[in-house]
């Protein structure tokens, strides 16, 4: 059953006026023409209907020009659900909690606003489907982030709404995840990105019509992953490389159909920043791109140059990049102290295997560090070492920090990775320094075969004279004389 009284020029409604209308389904009421002494339009529905109908299903109210205030009452029990069109100023709503609200399927709202208190009345109606409001750019509209809390819409009208001025308009469509159709229409904003869009991946349907110059980030898209259709209706964008994306964008991809209206693609303008002159988009834009492939090519030949450079470097040199790295260490830190009064810490560092400290320990400390005057001062990794510092680097400090280096080779030592690298060390310091740095002691007799594979050590033996610690102990005394003699030599004391 419809009652349609949009024709009649209604001027009061009395109580219980549609009460033995039990079977009405849709309620059309037109420009109601109350007295003008009554500045607010007051429908109350409990009182029109006594008991509103259970079969009420469509309800269309107008006032005109001026305000409406709705009560429904709570002793409403609908059957269906409920499609709402409201004309009026404003309206106002009394009891947000009736049962009426919360039947609201589609609500459309041609007015300034449409409130509960200071809320919009969006954050009531929460079973709505279609919602679509026509504002006038009204600044008591109130905070339309509540639309997010409408999880149930598929189908979102704005129109005419200062959205620029909506303290959070970033998260007002958050959580609409079964929106299919999204209409700004007449709306003024700022920019579009995609912290608007990153919930509505069902939505199909996008259209834009700002009311002045925007900025449309190309994130807006990124997450539209069921975006069927866009459509642009009066577009002016601001000449901002950021919408340069738009022009490709909207001719190559194949997955949206794009539409443009008034002004069509090639004849849309953009302001530029003296708020005065307009360019032709298309064409500016065309200063905003960069040739992609060409920037792939350099990035690519100049990774596949560096890599080559470094393969090389360590297949040809590589055995000497970590020397020269502590080497150039020592010379700094040597470099700072050239003018200090004793620049060597040590005499002498000696380098020998863990396996052989015994010999170290009985017979090389007792006869050099022991002995004098003048007394030498030894450097031994496992006295001399400063605890928590990198092996490496104490080894280099403790290389540079001491006048010569004694090797103490045998078997052990040639089998030792840390006496290689100490052997490493003290062999390019003393072909950068040219000096007499260097004593190779042979605590055994290692055969040549085995010396051989040590191709440092063997060129050393060739071209430099070395001890040999002599089995018979009657020569041992002998052998001391001639290596203190030698190391004491401008010691540090």
């Amino acid at each position: 059953m419809v009652l349609d009284l949009q024709e009649n020029r209604i001027i009061h409604i009395e109580p219980e006026s549609f009460g033995h209308l039990i079977n009405l389904s849709s309620l059309l009421l037109g420009d109601l023409n109350f007295p003008p002494d009554v500045p607010l339009i007051r429908l109350h529905f409990s009182d029109m209907f006594g008991i509103i109908p259970y079969n009420l299903s469509n309800v269309f109210i107008s006032s005109g020009l001026r305000p409406m205030q709705l009560v429904f009452g709570n002793n409403a029990t609908l059957g269906q659900g409920l499609n709402f069109h409201i004309k009026s100023k404003y309206v106002t709503v009394e009891d947000c909690n009736s049962s009426v609200l919360t039947s609201v399927v589609t609500l459309k709202i041609n007015a300034a606003y449409m409130n509960c208190g200071n809320e919009f009345i969006g954050k009531y109606v929460t079973s709505v489907v279609n919602l679509e409001f026509e504002s006038v750019f009204s600044d008591n509209i109130g905070d339309l982030a509540v639309i997010n809390q409408l999880v149930h819409l598929q189908t979102l009208k704005l129109e005419s709404i200062e959205l620029a001025k909506q303290p959070n308009l970033d998260i007002m469509f958050h959580n609409l995840t079964k929106l299919q159709t999204l209409m700004l229409t007449n709306c003024r904003m700022f920019f579009l990105d995609g912290s608007l869009t990153k919930d509505l991946k069902a939505l199909k349907a996008l259209l834009l019509m700002p009311k002045d110059n925007i900025n449309i980030l190309q994130n807006l898209v990124e997450h539209l992953t069921s975006l069927k259709y866009l459509e642009f209706r009066d577009l002016g964008l601001y000449c901002n490389c950021d919408n340069a994306w738009l022009v490709s964008w909207a001719k190559d991809n194949r997955k949206v159909q794009v539409s443009m209206f008034s002004p069509s693609m090639k004849e849309l303008q953009c302001l530029t920043d003296n708020g005065i002159d307009h360019l032709n988009f298309v064409d500016y834009s065309k200063n905003c791109s960069f040739d992609v492939e060409f920037v792939f090519f350099a990035s690519t030949s100049a990774f596949l140059c560096i890599f080559i450079i470094v393969v090389l470097s360590f297949k040809f040199a590589g055995q000497y990049i970590a020397p020269v790295y502590h080497i150039a260490s020592g010379w700094f830190r040597e470099a700072l102290h050239v003018n200090s009064k004793h620049q060597y810490r040590y005499d002498v560092f000696v380098s020998y295997s863990s396996k052989d400290e015994h010999w170290v320990i009985e017979e090389l400390l007792p006869n050099l560090e022991r002995r004098g005057p003048p007394f030498l001062r030894l450097c031994l990794h496992s006295r001399d070492f400063q605890l928590g510092q990198d092996i490496v680097e104490n080894i280099t400090d403790s290389i540079y920090a001491s006048r010569r280096t004694l090797c103490l080779i045998s078997r052990n030592y040639l089998s030792s990775n840390w006496c290689s690298l100490e052997m490493q060390l003290a062999t390019y310091r003393l072909q950068v320094e040219h000096k007499d740095i260097l004593i190779m002691l042979f605590l055994e007799v290692i055969p040549s075969r085995l010396l051989s594979s040590h191709h440092r050590l063997a060129r050393l033996v060739k071209k430099r004279t070395y001890l040999n610690w002599p089995q018979d102990p009657e020569m041992h005394e002998a052998f001391w004389d001639r290596l203190w003699c030698k190391l004491s030599s401008n010691t540090t004391n």
